[in-house]
């Protein structure tokens, strides 16, 4: 194995960094206040072609990989952003690119990724729904098909970055559940219009990741054209999981550069605060043991989610490896940002600190996009070869 990096890919983790570092802190806790999108750091990302790294070069993108974008999402997110970095990669790369580079035809491909990449277009997804929760598989929104298309009936929740001059990739069914022979069928893809007719949202007050709005959406006989198919009618179930299992990927990525700067905060913090004598706090080892710990845990991640892209590159099977290492950060981040909040004692709680944001953000990922207990009863039943127990 080498852990080596290419000249090149030192070259998109360095300029990724400085990105982050541009819009760094102050930046985010701005528009965390004032729960606006980071537009002018997204632009940046695009504008230095960091954000279709892993999209086909023929529409715009650099045709390198998920290893690649990985290395980029980290570094923009230990620049200052934290772990809702991920999820503007997540949105826009992984829903909208992946989703169509993949499974659209040529014609949507030509239409909407030079856009994607430019950052002219934003995606969302449209998947979760509030009955079913991680069960995609029970999934009651119904697209029914018509002579124009289909007409899509439901109701999504949770839905991240849904913007009004965007695309929505919608996951609904298109033959009903007791209709189908195996769960997995009768499961489709579209890529449609947000501003559609019968298509409204409307936004959910939260803890967290408040640069990046989380809607309810309503489908009221929605239409949805037969070009706006995207994949195979029917059988949408598996190409949902490459989706799924690439988003993995970009979260882990987004939790270990929050981690790595949380971490940081703390370290520097240590070194200058002095209690009871005079020698830093950052001596005694009650303040570097779980800062120690955390540190180990999230490179642990770092590394599995390396070897999950690696194999996604090479086209093997990775589904196994991006969901430990999602674990695996997912815990690691809570616990780094807890304990560099602790390490500052009352500052650390106020909004000066600056860590409270990464702590609130990071939080969010013990259950999404996937949750621990979910990723454990998988481990469970497919690495482990154990009954299934829900």
């Amino acid at each position: 194995m080498n852990f080596d990096l290419t000249p090149e890919q030192q070259l998109m983790a360095e300029s990724a960094l400085a990105i982050g570092e541009h819009y760094g802190l102050e930046y985010w806790r701005d528009l965390d206040a004032r729960k606006a999108f980071p537009q002018a750091f997204w632009q940046a990302v695009c504008d230095a072609g960091l954000s279709g790294v892993a999209l086909p070069e023929q529409y715009g993108g650099a045709g390198q990989g998920m290893l690649e974008m990985a290395l980029i999402v980290e570094n923009l997110s230990a620049g200052g952003g934290g772990a809702t970095v991920g999820q503007l990669f997540m949105v826009n790369p992984i829903f909208g690119g992946v989703s169509v580079s993949k499974f659209a035809s040529e014609e949507m491909k030509a239409e909407l990724l030079p856009r994607l990449i430019s950052g002219d277009l934003f995606f969302c997804m449209a998947l979760t729904e509030p009955n079913t929760g991680s069960n995609s598989l029970e999934l009651k929104s119904f697209a029914k098909e018509t002579d124009e298309g289909w007409r899509l009936n439901g109701q999504k929740i949770w839905i991240t970055a849904v913007d009004d001059n965007g695309k929505m990739l919608v996951v609904a069914r298109t033959r009903k559940i007791e209709e189908v022979k195996r769960r997995t069928e009768g499961l489709s893809l579209f890529v449609i219009d947000v501003q559609r007719e019968g298509l409204t949202h409307q936004p959910i007050d939260k803890v967290g990741t408040n640069t990046l709005p989380s809607s309810t959406i309503f489908f009221d006989n929605v239409l949805i054209q037969p070009h706006e198919l995207v994949g195979t009618l029917n059988n949408g179930w598996y190409e949902l999981l490459e989706v799924l299992n690439t988003e993995r990927i970009v979260t882990t990525a987004g939790l270990v550069g929050a981690s790595q700067l949380a971490i940081k905060l703390a370290v520097e913090y240590a070194a200058d605060r002095k209690v009871f004598r005079d020698q830093p706090i950052g001596s005694y080892q009650s303040m570097q043991f779980p800062l120690a710990q955390a540190h180990a845990e999230i490179e642990s991640a770092r590394l599995m989610n390396y070897k999950a892209a690696t194999l996604c590159d090479n086209g093997e099977p990775y589904g196994s490896e991006a969901n430990v290492a999602k674990l695996l950060a997912a815990q690691a981040a809570a616990a780094a940002t807890e304990r560099s909040m602790q390490t500052m004692g009352g500052i650390g709680y106020s909004k000066e600190a600056y860590v409270e944001r990464l702590w609130r953000d990071a939080r969010l990922f013990r259950f999404a996009p996937v949750s621990e207990e979910m990723i454990l009863n998988f481990i469970a039943q497919h690495d482990l070869g154990m009954p299934r127990s829900y």
